[in-house]
């Protein structure tokens, strides 16, 4: 792959063109997926594909080198793997289809949030890059925003819109259930392997049920398969094994979700003695729908102060919209984690107005500030609240929302006596990261002991 002339890589017409929503369903384009959580990514496939919008997941950390080749260093690290990940894609595909290659034929899937975080300009930095190769500029970028609480409408039907969004999000939360199954079970299953075949199974169950029963709002049909799916993942667990020290994880999600960019950060806390809980997926989707929702009503509560009477009924609206987002995304996630936990004690999720009320409880931070550090200090002091013996900080080297969190978060927990680490990531072999991992869980082991274990339902 070869870029063009330097004068013509930067066109910003194109990021109004190129970049956006466009419609998908019954097409015969391509929508690139990039992989971020790999049980997420296939299960959000599964249910495009079952609306009829042909896709695929991206392989990932292939490219890596023609990601840092493309990038000028100052990116966060998730930025790197992903520009990395479709350049190296349309490598691939140049390669097999050679003169048939059609750039017209992909959509790529990059959404983004609102500042102050870069992951709001990685669509545009990368509808750049692809625009300095030959024929990539015709490459078009679909992308969703959390300014809209990841509306789908304009990538399908809109009588579908609705149906799309609903199955999506059934995918994210199934997807937060198959992990915490596997984060239960791993750390204490009969025979080494057993609980990663388990959950390879269990996805490809899930694959096909969203594939099949997702466009058609069947969802009881997927939530009777997770039932039975956390059912038998107590048959792994060896009874005799005592309970580990629990350790928490919170930061960026890109990097806590992405194992290769983390380092296979959770495999190494258990292979040194934790069982280990992630921040779930479904955390961040609750979370625009309360800060839409928040900010709603701030400004209708404004509008009110100012007697602008006007401008009241779209605030209205968008409190409707976003207050029965959120109740529908809480609604399903009890019901599908309510019969799990009847088989088996995952870890509930936290919500999102609890969170807040510790943020002012201890005047710590603000939702005002937005970023993700909203939810990873209050995530933490959840974790603390609850008798975990560890909390880590997952999160792409100057990352500022996670520096913040580590800032405010590190002194609060030296008071509690509670084991805090941070693990920032940047592509590069750090030679005392396993020496800090293993000091830690050795802290985290020394806690559980102190204050007795935890205290497992």
């Amino acid at each position: 792959m070869t870029a063009t002339s330097p004068k013509n890589i930067i066109n910003f017409h194109s990021l109004n063109k190129n970049l956006g929503k466009f419609h998908l369903s019954h097409t015969d384009k391509t929508f690139l997926i990039p992989q971020m959580n790999r049980i997420g990514s296939h299960l959000l496939a599964a249910t495009f594909t079952g609306f009829g919008i042909k896709s695929q997941v991206l392989e990932t950390y292939k490219g890596l080198d023609l990601g840092k080749e493309y990038t000028s260093g100052k990116e966060c690290y998730p930025c790197q793997i992903t520009t990395g990940d479709i350049l190296y894609y349309f490598k691939q595909e140049r390669n097999r289809l050679k003169t048939d290659f059609n750039p017209e034929n992909y959509v790529y899937f990059m959404p983004e949030s609102g500042g102050p975080c870069r992951f709001g300009m990685y669509n545009k930095y990368q509808r750049i890059v692809l625009d300095a190769f030959k024929d990539l500029d015709r490459v078009k970028i679909g992308s969703l925003t959390t300014t809209d609480g990841y509306s789908l409408e304009g990538f399908i039907e809109p009588k579908r819109v609705g149906e799309l969004r609903k199955a999506g999000y059934l995918s994210v939360v199934v997807t937060d259930i198959l992990e915490r199954l596997l984060w239960r079970v791993r750390p204490y299953e009969k025979t080494p392997g057993m609980a990663d075949a388990f959950i390879e199974d269990a996805t490809d169950q899930m694959i096909d049920a969203f594939t099949k029963f997702g466009s058609h709002q069947n969802f009881n049909t997927i939530i009777d398969r997770v039932d039975k799916i956390a059912a038998s993942g107590v048959e792994i667990i060896d009874p005799i094994k005592p309970r580990k020290p629990m350790i928490g994880i919170v930061g960026e999600i890109y990097l806590r979700s992405h194992e290769q960019a983390n380092q296979n950060l959770i495999r190494q806390l258990e292979n040194y003695g934790a069982e280990v809980v992630n921040a779930s997926l479904g955390e961040w989707v609750n979370y625009t729908s309360y800060e839409r929702l928040r900010e709603a009503k701030i400004g209708m509560r404004s509008m009110i102060r100012q007697m602008k009477t006007d401008s009241l009924k779209s605030y209205i609206e968008k409190i409707i919209r976003f207050g029965g987002d959120l109740l529908y995304q809480q609604m399903r996630q009890k019901q599908l984690y309510k019969p799990a936990r009847t088989h088996i004690d995952i870890e509930k999720d936290h919500k999102i107005a609890h969170l807040e009320k510790l943020l002012k409880e201890q005047d710590l931070f603000c939702f005002d500030a937005g970023t993700e550090a909203c939810l990873s200090i209050p995530g933490i002091l959840q974790y603390a609240e609850e008798g975990f013996n560890g909390v880590v900080n997952v999160f792409p080297f100057t990352c500022m929302p996670s520096t913040i969190t580590a800032a405010i978060v590190r002194p609060f927990m030296s008071q509690l006596r509670i084991p805090y680490l941070d693990t920032p990531y940047d592509g590069s072999s750090q030679p005392g990261r396993e020496a800090a991992i293993r000091t830690f869980m050795y802290q985290a082991a020394q806690h559980a002991e102190r204050c007795g274990g935890r205290q497992h339902r």
